[in-house]
């Protein structure tokens, strides 16, 4: 399946980019490790290399952390009720909480949903 190859190509350059990108965070020591292995796995996908316990693992761990991020104080539903949707993606310098977990509750499910396609595809 070449489309999927070359999604998870761009998937690995994209997850890679994202752990730089947090490189400078205070939570860097979570973020980067989220996305380096989420980067891992699809390159790996790339070789048709599948580790689909792993993905099980990973999965579960982004979505609890996901749900998590939606409903602690100043969360992803704080986001909608409490703070009127504001735009998630006017400033990379997130200043307020609820913009930054909701950004974080959001790469959770990117990263859920790629590593989900490729265990459903090919395990």
């Amino acid at each position: 399946m070449w489309w999927l190859q070359t999604l998870n190509t761009i998937f690995f350059f994209s997850f890679l980019l994202f752990a730089y990108f947090n490189l400078n965070d205070k939570d860097s020591w979570l973020w980067v490790p989220i996305y380096v292995l989420a980067a891992v796995l699809c390159g790996l996908a790339v070789f048709h290399r599948y580790f689909g316990t792993l993905y099980l693992w990973a999965i579960g761990f982004y979505l609890s952390y996901a749900v998590a991020l939606f409903f602690v104080k100043d969360g992803v539903l704080d986001w909608v009720t409490k703070y009127n949707r504001q735009s998630i993606v006017e400033s990379m310098q997130a200043t307020k909480p609820y913009i930054e977990k909701t950004r974080e509750f959001f790469g959770l499910l990117i990263i859920s949903t790629a590593l989900g396609l490729n265990y459903w595809m090919n395990t």
